[in-house]
């Protein structure tokens, strides 16, 4: 297996919607995972996000606005805590994955900001399994939830949309990918930080053709990884 692959800070939030810009985090994971995938440090977060939960979120993730009331820490907090989590285990030259990255990393931004917490900046290295997966299996069919690819690389996801089943999953899927393209990934995690960027790039430009041909002349695909 590719020595970055080895140990991995793992990473995911739960949060109020899918826009990056108005969501608010509800429960995020941090965690620590060595090679065979067993957790060696874990700091889970019950934030109250300061605003209503809607039913959809609720459903996704099983957290109520009450129950957030009422067991969540302060959101400016719990915010700064994060941070500074994985501001620490990438300064261990830790890579820190997370599935579908620009999401939860564009998020934490987004979040930092609104409370005043000092953002991180230019996170690296990055592991982002559902660019790997998708840039190495190009083809296969069928969706690239985590759910979906976890199961594909034989993962266990017992508790889909909790923030540390799925970090956990994530990280588990990045070292299964590693296991399964040991001859084409680099050896060295800053050079696949940098293939990821490439590759979210192309793969964003594909789904903007697609979505223009099929559905929407005028569609623009949300670009940037692994921060928008």
């Amino acid at each position: 297996m590719s020595n970055w692959s080895d140990t991995l800070a793992v990473f995911d939030l739960e949060t109020t919607g899918i826009d990056v810009e108005t969501s608010r985090i509800v429960s995020a994971t941090v965690a620590i995972i060595d090679v065979t995938g067993e957790v060696l440090e874990r700091v889970d977060w019950l934030l109250d996000p300061g605003i209503e939960i809607p039913a959809q979120a609720t459903t996704v993730h099983g957290i109520t606005t009450e129950h957030a009331a009422a067991n969540g820490r302060v959101a400016a907090d719990g915010v700064a805590e994060i941070v500074a989590t994985i501001r620490e285990h990438l300064a261990r030259g830790l890579p820190l994955v997370a599935y579908n990255a620009p999401y939860d990393l564009t998020l934490l931004n987004r979040e930092s900001i609104r409370y005043g917490v000092a953002p991180l900046v230019s996170p690296s290295p990055v592991v982002d399994p559902l660019v790997i997966d998708k840039a190495l299996d190009r083809y296969r069919k069928g969706k690239r939830t985590l759910a979906v690819t976890s199961a594909f690389y034989g993962v266990p996801l017992d508790d889909a949309h909790d923030s540390g089943a799925d970090a956990i999953a994530a990280g588990r899927v990045a070292q299964a990918i590693a296991r399964a393209h040991l001859k084409t990934l680099p050896v060295t995690v800053g050079e696949l930080h940098l293939l990821q960027a490439q590759w979210s790039v192309q793969q964003a430009e594909s789904f903007q053709a697609y979505m223009r041909r099929e559905r929407d002349p005028a569609f623009v695909a949300a670009g940037g990884w692994p921060e928008r």
